[in-house]
């Protein structure tokens, strides 16, 4: 893949340059993750920000109005500076290495989500064929921070709510990753990627709309998904209405707002993945780039630098707002729903995704996988809207390789009534 900004393009366009090939992966992996971290530095700032607006509009205020301006821009950021210069406080009787560890821990599994996020065509730190495999598993590490957080506080508290929160957290990854199948099940692929080229076109190509199953399973999956990283109304380590905050009941300063950082990067995370596999991706659904992007491609080849094409550079950028946008508006509606909704008890939270939620997403697994053989017993397609299978296209676009021909032995070439020369030794 010779595309600067994506899974080893980097590394090539150095290698080129003749750099060893050492150096070039080291410094591919360096700039990818500086990308990568300040996205998901300032994410958390804007949506901070958003959140303290939405939820003064729902409840007919103005939230923050006076630092940076009309509309409190700097909110967020005189926050930072306040918690960076607040004691960071340790208790007597808590595991400091442990309590120490805990917030980065939460942070990385979180950030290492972000690595296979396909932002443009093209655009991707790695580009693993089991792209969506690896999102699951890196955001699973993240409740391993939080029971530490919990047990190593030495709070009977802290620790209660590290274990509510972890059987939450453990229980909601089930039908997230089940849901996560119906989509992948009709494409075929893991590959965030080829997911996403898929879906190019208009809306019908959108996995939402392919049929019914896939259409329920993307509203299942956003509901599991906003219990998965705690938000409201299953935000039960973090209660307003409670004394304490759960299993960061202890924490203070910048520690405390890893988990916090942590918690609004798994919200876009979240949200990426509803948008790679169900909401096309970093296509808009209506043509327009081909129509009115189409053009730039290839134009201004080798500028300013050999391998540069800026013509393909402004079509992956306009992608990449794309994907952005729908992703954060996903977040907008996780913020809507938190300060919309009364929060759940315990019970229910629990009730709700092993009685309903779970069986939910297991019949729209098994309802996909038997849609397609309905369907063309009555069309002879397998989808009423939208592509064929991506699996499909692949075996129509790669002819399937003949049977390698087994040299005949000298006794099945010889001709009839003759011997062969075995034969007459």
């Amino acid at each position: 893949m010779n595309v600067l900004f994506a899974s080893g393009g980097i590394a090539e366009f150095l290698i080129d340059k003749k750099f060893s090939a050492e150096l070039a992966f080291a410094v591919a992996a360096l700039i990818h993750a500086v990308l990568i971290i300040h996205f998901f530095a300032v994410a958390p700032l804007f949506y901070i920000w958003l959140e303290r607006k939405v939820a003064g509009r729902i409840q007919d205020r103005l939230g923050p109005t006076r630092v940076g301006g009309q509309f409190g821009w700097l909110q967020t950021l005189a926050d930072g500076i306040k918690l960076i210069q607040k004691e960071d406080l340790c208790p007597q009787a808590a595991d400091r290495m442990l309590f120490r560890l805990s917030p980065y821990l939460v942070f990385v599994a979180s950030f290492a989500a972000f690595i296979v996020l396909p932002w443009s065509d093209g655009w991707i730190a790695q580009n693993l064929d089991v792209g969506v495999f690896f999102m699951f598993a890196v955001m699973s590490l993240e409740v391993i921070g939080v029971i530490l957080a919990g047990y190593s506080s030495g709070s009977k508290w802290a620790l209660f709510g590290g274990m509510r929160e972890a059987a939450q957290v453990v229980s909601y990854e089930i039908p997230m990753a089940v849901c996560a199948l119906v989509p992948i099940t009709v494409l075929g692929t893991l590959n965030m990627s080829e997911i996403g080229r898929a879906q190019t076109g208009l809306l019908s190509n959108w996995m939402v709309f392919h049929d019914p199953f896939c259409f329920i399973a993307f509203f299942v999956y956003f509901t599991v998904a906003t219990a998965s990283v705690k938000r409201a109304p299953f935000d039960l380590a973090e209660a307003e209405s409670e004394l304490v905050a759960g299993f960061h009941t202890e924490y203070s300063g910048i520690r405390w707002s890893y988990f916090f950082m942590a918690e609004y990067g798994s919200m876009f995370a979240v949200s990426g993945i509803a948008t790679a596999l169900f909401l096309g991706g970093w296509n808009t659904g209506l043509g327009i780039e081909e129509a009115i992007l189409g053009g730039l491609k290839g134009w201004g080849a080798d500028f300013p630098v050999q391998g540069f094409v800026v013509g393909d550079y402004i079509v992956r950028l306009f992608g990449c707002v794309v994907f952005i946008t729908k992703g954060c508006l996903l977040v907008f509606v996780q913020m809507w729903v938190r300060w919309t909704l009364p929060r759940l008890r315990i019970d229910q939270v629990m009730m709700a995704c092993l009685k309903y939620l779970l069986p939910i997403s297991c019949f729209l697994f098994l309802g996909v996988t038997i849609w397609p053989l309905a369907v063309y017993q009555f069309t002879g397609k397998t989808s009423f809207v939208g592509s064929e299978p991506l699996g499909n296209k692949r075996m129509e676009a790669e002819p399937r390789p003949s049977a390698p021909q087994v040299p005949k032995s000298s006794a099945d070439s010889a001709p009839a009534g003759r011997s062969t020369p075995e034969e007459r030794s």
